[in-house]
């Protein structure tokens, strides 16, 4: 009788003590969820730039290749040019911008040697399909709910650097809409 009662007490207290694990672990989801949404949903400014929704995607293991993605508005009235892009060694070995566009028939993704043009009063959208930046050489895997940070170079705004958020291998957006958040 004292062995069912020390049992049934010991596997009450366990009970109790995961359900206690299970909602703190659920407690931090949301606040890593939360924290992912506001880290997504984050706009931020250089100069007369401002630059909002960066995420990327997860990869796979051994995957040599990462994209970076973002919205990026000049509220200025001169011109100006995202000139290079660039992570720490530890992530990748190099970034590129590249398009993606049609070549008759075939869809090609090329490097922008030249950098990419943000006319002034416009908004030019880095997105899957389109522009986008390229980390080559991953060193690690990009991690569903982490983040990578990058430096932008602008030609005449100057250099900031930004986390992308990393959503799922699909993600569209980086903003909680875009599928950016997970847990319950």
């Amino acid at each position: 009788m004292k062995t069912t009662l020390i049992t049934a007490l010991g596997f009450a207290l366990l009970s109790a003590a995961g359900a206690h694990a299970d909602h703190e672990h659920a407690d931090h989801k949301m606040e890593h969820g939360q924290q992912m949404a506001m880290h997504a949903d984050a706009v931020y400014e250089i100069g007369v730039l401002h630059i909002e929704n960066a995420f990327s995607r997860a990869s796979l293991p051994n995957q040599p290749v990462g994209g970076g993605f973002f919205t990026v508005t000049n509220t200025g009235a001169e011109d100006d040019r995202l000139i290079s892009a660039s992570t720490s060694p530890e992530r990748a070995d190099h970034m590129e911008i590249h398009e993606m566009a049609m070549d008759g028939q075939v869809m090609k993704m090329r490097e922008l040697p030249d950098g990419l043009p943000i006319p002034a009063g416009e908004t030019v959208e880095l997105k899957p399909g389109g522009f986008h930046l390229m980390m080559m050489g991953l060193k690690q895997p990009l991690v569903e709910g982490e983040s990578v940070t990058i430096s932008l170079t602008f030609e005449k705004a100057g250099t900031i650097e930004i986390p992308l958020a990393i959503g799922a291998p699909n993600a569209k957006g980086g903003t909680a809409q875009g599928h950016m958040t997970h847990g319950n």
